[in-house]
């Protein structure tokens, strides 16, 4: 089975009969996915192998930049520059149209950040974080001791200045906006949940709510998250990737055949869903097209 109905709503959002395939495979750990709209090609990173890989129908797969830092998550600002988030070197980097790569924030308060993990870049140029420690642990990164006291998510200005917007999690890991960028999404893996922020007028956060929680069978946890076209949430979770539709009700489980992690939508109308899970990488066709990365 490869849909989990939920609520007949979902039907609205995915073909339950929709079947899941298998695009490429033999990689470590792959994570971030992130499509280009204008040159329809897929950037995804494989963490343990330290190593960023592209996607295209004509080409396959093939190397975009090794070593990567254990690259984890990536956006695309609003200038078709490819923002990433490292493991190995607990840095936001971003890549120029030229190729060369930046540093954009590495330190809050004079310490070294834990390991940067997912990104989205708002409207305004600014560059919001999460900020867990899965980076320092074995495998998916390098095993050393965290420097600050906090998992948090962070804020990059349009300016460069660093904002500590957020510290309660026990581990922030994927993040979203509204359609309207007036909400903050943020899950938090060990919780199982996902917390939503009201986006105040000069960028900061506010209080935060409980807005879903991931439930269900099989391996994962919540992790990459986005919105659809029409405000549908999705969320890696138990089992595959979790379909909520904008009031935050479950409407039911992509279940997937590997741990999923990540995700993005794709191809030339945007109705493709890569998902990134474990060592492959999957393609699912859904009803509801995403939106384009910038």
């Amino acid at each position: 089975m490869t849909i989990e109905m939920r609520d007949s709503q979902l039907s609205t959002v995915v073909d339950v009969d929709e079947q899941v395939e298998r695009v490429a495979g033999g990689f470590e750990f792959t994570e971030g996915p992130v499509w280009h709209p204008r040159e329809h090609f897929l950037i995804f990173s494989d963490m343990p192998g330290d190593h960023m890989r592209r996607w295209s129908a004509a080409e396959g797969v093939t190397t975009f930049r090794s070593p990567s830092g254990m690259a984890n998550g990536n956006a695309y600002d609003r200038s078709g520059r490819l923002v990433t988030c490292e493991h190995a070197t607990s840095r936001v980097s971003r890549t120029e149209l030229d190729g060369t790569v930046v540093t954009l924030a590495d330190s809050y308060d004079g310490r070294s950040l834990n390991s940067p993990n997912d990104v989205v870049v708002a409207s305004d140029g600014s560059i919001y974080f999460t900020d867990p420690t899965y980076g320092r642990q074995s495998f998916v990164g390098v095993p050393r001791e965290p420097e600050l006291p906090f998992q948090g998510v962070y804020r990059i200005r349009p300016d460069g200045s660093l904002d500590l917007l957020v510290d309660d999690f026990d581990q922030p890991n994927g993040l979203c906006f509204s359609l309207d960028e007036r909400q903050l999404f943020v899950n938090d893996t060990e919780r199982m949940h996902i917390r939503a922020f009201a986006v105040l007028p000069d960028g900061t956060l506010g209080t935060g709510r409980e807005w879903a929680v991931t439930e269900g069978e099989g391996d994962g946890a919540p992790d990459g998250m986005k919105f659809d076209s029409e405000g549908n949430l999705y969320s890696c979770g138990p089992g595959g990737v979790h379909v909520f539709d904008p009031d935050g009700a479950s409407l039911g489980v992509l279940r997937m055949p590997e741990k999923a992690a990540n995700f993005t939508w794709g191809d030339a109308d945007l109705c493709s869903l890569y998902i990134c899970a474990s060592t492959s990488l999957y393609r699912i066709r859904v009803r509801v097209p995403g939106r384009p990365s910038f």
